[in-house]
This record gives C-alpha cells, structure tokens and sequence, in this order.
C-alpha cells in the first residue's frame, strides 16, 4: 500500500538582507560573507568624469577659474571645488569606485564632505 505524501500550499524562506540608499536609490545589500554582484555606483561614475573632465578644461585653459566653469556648467563654484577633489582619489580607489567593488559606505555624498581634521578619521571611513 502506497503512502500520499502532502504537498504544502506555501512555502516560507528568510533571506537575511537590507535595504541601504546608495547613490539615491535603494538597494538590496546581503550578509557578509556572501557573493553579491558587482555594480557600479553610477551616480559615483558620473560624478568621477565630471570631476576629470572639469579638470581637464581648466588645465587647458578653456576656463581661467572655477568660477568661469561654473557658470557654464549653471553649477554652484562651491560645488564644482568639491566635485573637483574627487580627482585627488588614489588610483585603486578610483578602480575600485569603477569596478563596483568599493563598500557600500562609500557613497557621493560622503566623498563630498569635507576632510576631517585627522586623516586617519576619514582613511578609517571606507575599510
């Protein structure tokens, strides 16, 4: 004689996971330890070739000042000085930033503020 086995209407499965705003938008960040796709923060990526491509106009003359530039642009000077330090990242970073594979804790907004008074703070940051 043959047994039926049920088959249960529904199924529950926990996936551990939360949700993190980065670069504007919410994304789904998994436990340590597990293997997450890697992506790139695009709004990160376009603030690195605005910074790069600013430098290069004011580096060739195009415009005399930051000023000039923002004007053009219709962007805040204050805004463009601090866009512009993104040039100043370490190349490793800059790859990484590229690659998608620097930490979600590294967002435009928190390389856009100001360099605390010790370094080692801001270093201390992004590991």
């Amino acid at each position: 004689m043959t047994r039926a086995t049920s088959i249960p209407d529904t199924m529950t499965i926990h996936v551990p996971f939360r949700v993190v705003k980065r670069g504007g938008r919410k994304e789904m960040q998994l436990p340590e330890g597990t293997a997450q796709p890697r992506q790139a923060d695009n709004t990160l990526v376009k603030a690195l070739a605005r910074a790069f491509r600013w430098k290069r106009m004011l580096e060739s003359g195009e415009f005399a000042t930051i000023t000039e530039l923002a004007e053009r642009e219709g962007i805040a000077p204050s805004y463009i000085t601090r866009v512009l330090r993104l040039t100043l990242l370490a190349p490793d970073t800059v790859e990484a930033i590229l690659d998608g594979t620097h930490g979600p804790e590294m967002t435009l907004a928190r390389v856009l503020e100001p360099f605390p008074l010790q370094w080692s703070l801001l270093v201390g940051h992004f590991r």
